[in-house]
């Protein structure tokens, strides 16, 4: 004979307050991660899934993607130039076991490295490639991160250095620099362009010289150029100088 009677009812309803409390709902992209007496016990869902009050216990894990800024870092390049860099990682969880059970925060953990890695790299090479190549530097920094947090069950997709101010000392010696490098095309065009028209100079002398009734030809062509405008009152007639050679060796 038990000391105390349960009636139906009352037996119903905790066995109904039982079994609500065991049931729980996950979305498409969170997993429970399930424990027993303290042991592992694996992962469950998504939807519906039954979790033993008392018994088990369970972590609930969100396997989207997570977009995490990382700080401002003080970077001092090869070149010593003192830098400020921030950047972006995306990363998602891909195994919720190792993601709870190796690692007692992954989020503030993955920010960790990726603070280290990123003043790492960026310090290993000079300021000229730091600006230029950047798709090299996103890509290196990927890898090593992914890499590092792998074991954590941790997937980080993308990472990408969105700035790097420059000290304003910097920033006026490559204004200048920039300045300097397109007055050096300009001349370079500039002499280009001289070069070029001394060569049909001379091309021109040449075929004059091999026909000089071209040197007839041009002059018509300047007289009627000059007559086509209709508001020049002004007549220009070029004489060759070949015609005046005999008046000069008449008067010497």
């Amino acid at each position: 004979m038990f000391p105390f009677q349960i009636g139906w009812g009352t037996g119903l309803i905790i066995l109904a307050l039982f079994i609500y409390s065991s049931l729980k709902i996950l979305r498409e992209y969170e997993r429970a991660v399930v424990f027993r007496l303290g042991r592992l016990v694996g992962q469950r869902g998504p939807g519906l899934i039954l979790i033993l009050p008392v018994i088990e216990s369970w972590v609930k894990i969100d396997t989207r993607t997570i977009t995490m800024d990382i700080p401002p870092q003080e970077v001092i390049t090869q070149d010593n130039v003192t830098l400020r860099v921030n950047a972006v990682a995306y990363f998602r969880v891909i195994n919720p076991n190792d993601a709870v059970i190796k690692v007692a925060n992954y989020v503030y953990a993955t920010s960790q490295i990726a603070q280290t890695t990123l003043r790492s790299v960026l310090g290993q090479g000079d300021l000229d490639e730091l600006l230029i190549q950047r798709d090299k530097i996103n890509q290196k920094l990927q890898e090593i991160i992914d890499s590092q947090t792998e074991p954590w069950g941790i997937k980080v997709s993308v990472v990408e250095v969105k700035d790097i101010e420059l000290p304003e000392e910097m920033k006026r010696a490559m204004a200048k620099q920039a300045e300097a490098e397109r007055e050096k095309r300009a001349k370079i065009i500039h002499a280009e362009g001289e070069y070029q028209a001394a060569e049909r100079l001379t091309q021109a002398a040449e075929t004059i010289t091999r026909s000089p009734a071209a040197i007839q030809l041009r002059f018509l062509q300047t007289l009627t150029e000059l007559s086509a405008t209709g508001k020049n009152s002004t007549i220009v007639f070029p004489v060759p100088i070949d015609l005046l050679k005999s008046f000069i060796k008449g008067e010497k």
